[in-house]
């Protein structure tokens, strides 16, 4: 019954909470990046979701207008402006993703979502099963060091995860996120 139905009610409350009370930091931030250079403050990015079904995953835009579109693993190889910088670590990049959670698109809790250039990550979390649950703001795989983290890995934690969805995985996971989010920032 969670995974059917109450995941996604707490998915919608919480989303819509968050969008609320987050407004005028969307504002403020969205304002600053396009103030630095004229562009449009969001960043749009096609990602594997729910039954391998793609979607436009939004975030704040913390590279300069055009920049070329690269798995988190190869974001040192990219230019990060000033303020980019800033909302990376302090993960106010990842705010809009509240609306792809309240559209259903993602979940507040699940496996991040994929580029689909990133084929063979797909074919392994397609192998584990991963598909069977909405992608998430945060997850298992990155509870425990995501970014420096081998594919296989990724898709091994993600497989865990769907075979195993329980609100109180889902309570740990979120705690674990805050704990993770107080860690040492990563350079770039």
């Amino acid at each position: 019954m969670y995974r059917t139905f109450f995941k996604r009610l707490i998915d919608i409350t919480a989303s819509l909470i968050c969008i609320i009370i987050f407004a005028p930091l969307f504002f403020i931030v969205g304002l600053i990046i396009y103030l630095q250079d004229r562009g449009n403050p969001f960043f749009r990015q096609s990602r594997v979701g729910l039954y391998e079904k793609q979607f436009v995953l939004m975030k704040f835009r913390s590279m300069p207008v055009n920049t070329a579109n690269v798995p988190s693993n190869e974001v040192a190889k990219i230019k990060i402006t000033p303020f980019g910088k800033f909302i990376r670590r302090s993960n106010l990049d990842e705010l809009p993703q509240l609306f792809n959670i309240f559209l259903g698109e993602m979940s507040i809790v699940g496996p991040r979502p994929a580029l689909p250039s990133q084929t063979e990550l797909v074919l392994m979390r397609r192998e584990k099963n991963a598909y069977s649950c909405r992608p998430g703001l945060t997850g298992l795989a990155q509870v425990n060091s995501y970014d420096n983290m081998p594919e296989t890995e990724k898709a091994k934690w993600d497989g865990i995860y769907a075979g195993n969805l329980t609100f109180l995985q889902d309570v740990k996971i979120v705690l674990r996120t805050f704990v993770y989010l107080t860690k040492k920032p990563p350079t770039y």
